[in-house]
């Protein structure tokens, strides 16, 4: 979810870093950190995290019955 209670507090998903690449993250408080770093001063921004895909509805399964009014 979202907004839940309990997220992973890594820098990825901090107000106080900033992407420089995929793997590395300039912290306004620490420096240049690695993405899965952590520290005391994390505040979470939930417009940096990206949610996984939603896999595809398997409609195999279903006949012509399902889909009609």
């Amino acid at each position: 979810m979202l907004f839940r209670k309990n997220i992973d507090k890594f820098c990825s998903y901090c107000t106080h870093a900033g992407k420089i690449d995929d793997s590395t993250y300039l912290c306004a408080k620490k420096g240049i950190v690695p993405s899965c770093h952590h520290c005391w001063r994390f505040k979470y921004d939930p417009l940096k995290r990206v949610p996984t895909r939603m896999k595809p509805k398997d409609f195999s399964k279903m006949d012509d019955f399902d889909f009609s009014l």
